[in-house]
């Protein structure tokens, strides 16, 4: 018998024993009709093809491991998944060994690469590459091995360090929208080229041929001959349509299949334009899908699909596929109407003028859904979306909150950092103050604030002859977005998690607005679901609390940030911590082993408000302004992590806890039915989901 390694423990071993909740929706899928079970089928599968789009984005082996793993596991004539335990017996290895090759398995398909969704490290199993060879020769398959043999090394190694870390591969780190040639000069003068000839560069990668030469991959169903482009420093840029392309094309034609089972004309017609943008790579194709897809309001079934988040790629240009499918909860949904018909009476009270805010506010669909499926590496609480500013400032915009991803909490689940009376109401108001957070942050925080622009030569969006005066300086503004110019392009990389800081900012300044409680239920009297007071306590005392947790998502050996989220709330620590008069403290005990935070709940409003004020009006002054010099610098400030924080981090480490993995179901058509498959709250669950889906 052949044992398993537990020599020396390394920081990017697989979590030993991560809990695993089960997406809930029946009781939501059952109460559609036949004709919306079968559009919510579709699209599901649309995303699920995507799924091979998303590994290829990340790293070079994440789709041959994927194939490694699902052939092992993968009965091929059944289609089944195989028993366990008949191959651990065969296999010989230990109890121990096999379930942490199970485990790995899990969270390797959870997160759809080798490298963690949140936090962008890479991760490998904690079973010896004896144990693992043995499982595979007790599988007894030619192709198994075949594939094992192909991933073997890039399942185990961890050397060189660096390499370790999704970011610059000229840094030595990984990220596949990039061949290895490529830097970061190299991606900013392409970038500016493809700007100029107005190619968006969203659903591309980008690979350098030779000194002079590049290829920019469009990700589409059609394969075309390449167009060749000329720099004016004469290097050549050639667009190649097709990557992807046979996982394109299931997606186009699953697009193409919901279409006859449209609820209305504007789902129709965001079908038609989703087929176009993903047979033909059109970017503008997909923008207009969002305009029909903004104006399709309170959907039974609701869903969104393509290329949507920039985070994974270091230089904040590129975004990773992902599609959901959910369900309408009509309870919880008539909150967030509120919430949305109250949103112009909020926005006035947060710390910039009018010139800083849009001009008219488009209400925004927001709805509470419940996730059928979830086509990504790691699944939100809440999405504001589409991305794309021009559509955002002219059209609007929808909010949705995942209520099952919001209410879903393991077993295992543990609250460090707390004092003992902290921790009781943490526990008991963490998920409706958590609700409060995502709602204000996705509607009022993602939905707030102005570009300041030239949207075209002459046409200014503002008195351009006499400027607004800049809150932060008191004279007038000196910079505003040039034509072409978008949010991302001018604060690039850091722009992902500059945004979501100051969204999480507008979220938790409003937290303590009575009003603004009130319509998710909280009042000075409303102790069955927690007093106004508490949920702004425990909101507070949480985003401090998660500010100390992202210390796990920064290394500081590349002082670099794994987690655009887990950056942003760091900084909003730093800002509460800074505020001085003892209104927050975080305080090791006397073996630094542990520490406590503590918030004084009574200088909120005297101490925290001022400082979070004076922060949020610089976030969005400077965003506003295109003021990348001023964003930057206030950013990188407030995300720095001092040298002597070094053991605060040991002991954050020292308390990590494994992330939820979740569970999904299959819908699988029989004749015209479409019939919901679910599978165990287990990592064996999730194993027989994947070895089912046939993607």
């Amino acid at each position: 018998m052949t044992t398993s390694t537990t020599s020396k423990e390394t920081p990017y071993y697989a979590d030993a024993n991560a809990p695993v909740c089960q997406l809930e929706i029946r009781p939501h899928f059952e109460l559609l009709n036949e004709k919306e079970k079968l559009y919510a089928h579709h699209i599901s599968r649309a995303g699920w093809h995507g799924a091979r789009v998303l590994l290829n984005q990340t790293t070079q082996e994440s789709e041959k491991i994927f194939d490694f793993i699902l052939s092992l596991f993968k009965d091929e004539n059944s289609g089944k998944l195989i028993e366990l335990s008949k191959l651990q017996e065969k296999s010989g290895v230990s109890d121990e060994a096999f379930r942490q090759w199970i485990q790995y398995s899990g969270q390797f398909l959870s997160n759809l690469a080798n490298y963690k969704s949140f936090g962008d490290t890479k991760f490998i199993p904690r079973l010896s590459q004896a144990d693992l060879e043995a499982i595979v020769k007790a599988r007894d398959h030619s192709e198994v091995t075949k594939l094992f043999e192909a991933v073997r090394e890039n399942i185990f190694s961890i050397t060189p360090e660096s390499k370790n870390l999704l970011g610059y591969v000229d840094d030595g780190h990984v990220s596949n929208y990039y061949s290895e040639n490529v830097t970061k000069r190299d991606i900013l003068d392409i970038q500016k080229y493809l700007e100029s000839i107005d190619v968006d560069s969203l659903n591309t990668r980008l690979f350098k041929t030779s000194d002079t030469e590049f290829e920019v991959r469009v990700a589409s169903a059609q394969v075309k001959e390449p167009e060749a482009h000329k720099t004016p420093e004469g290097k050549t840029v050639n667009i190649v349509y097709g990557d992807y392309h046979t996982s394109m094309q299931k997606i186009a034609d699953e697009m193409k299949a919901a279409i006859p089972y449209a609820s209305n004309e504007n789902q129709r017609n965001m079908l038609e334009k989703y087929v176009e943008s993903f047979t033909t790579g059109s970017i503008s194709a997909h923008k207009e899908s969002q305009k029909f897809w903004i104006k399709d309001l309170g959907p039974t079934v609701e869903s969104n699909i393509g290329f949507i988040e920039t985070y994974r790629d270091p230089a904040g240009i590129r975004a990773e596929w992902e599609g959901f499918v959910a369900m309408v909860n009509k309870d919880r949904t008539k909150k967030f109407g509120i919430l949305v018909d109250n949103a112009e009476k909020f926005i006035t009270k947060l710390p910039w003028g009018t010139e800083f805010e849009k001009d008219k506010f488009n209400k925004p669909d927001f709805t509470s859904l419940e996730v059928m499926s979830f086509t990504t590496g790691g699944i939100p609480a809440g999405i504001n979306i589409p991305n794309y500013d021009d559509i955002r400032q002219t059209y609007g915009f929808k909010n949705v909150s995942l209520g099952n991803i919001l209410n879903a909490k393991a077993p295992s689940e543990k609250y460090p950092f707390l004092n003992e009376n902290d921790r009781a109401l943490f526990e008991k108001l963490k998920g409706p103050s958590f609700e409060v957070q995502v709602g204000l942050h996705e509607l009022l925080g993602h939905g707030s604030g102005k570009l300041l622009a030239e949207q075209e030569p002459g046409k200014f969006n503002f008195d351009e002859k006499n400027p607004p005066i800049s809150p932060v300086t008191k004279k007038p503004i000196t910079s505003w977005y040039k034509p072409g110019q978008t949010w991302g392009s001018v604060f690039k990389n850091i722009s992902s998690s500059y945004e979501e800081c100051r969204a999480e900012s507008v979220a938790l300044f409003l937290s303590t607005d009575k009003e603004a409680l009130k319509v998710f239920g909280h009042t000075d009297s409303s102790h069955d679901i927690g007093l106004a007071d508490d949920i702004m306590y425990i909101g507070w005392l949480s985003m401090v609390r998660a500010g100390l947790l992202g210390l796990e998502f920064y290394d500081p050996t590349a002082k670099k940030w794994g987690q655009a989220h887990m950056m942003a709330r760091y900084a909003i620590m730093r800002v509460l911590l800074e505020a001085g008069q003892d209104f927050v403290k975080i305080e090791p005990n006397a073996d630094n082993t542990d520490v406590v935070i503590t918030l004084d709940r009574s200088k909120i409003m005297s101490v925290g408000m001022p400082a979070m004020h004076a922060f949020l009006q610089k976030l969005q002054v400077y965003k506003a302004t295109a003021d990348f010099e001023g964003g930057s610098s206030l950013y990188a400030d407030m995300t720095r992590v001092p040298d002597e924080w070094k053991s605060l981090r040991d002991i954050v480490i020292s308390h990590k806890q494994p992330r939820k993995l979740f569970v999904q179901v299959n819908t699988v058509l029989e004749g015209e039915t479409v019939v919901l498959k679910e599978y165990p709250a287990t990592v064996e669950g999730i194993l027989q989901s994947f070895v089912e889906r046939d993607i």
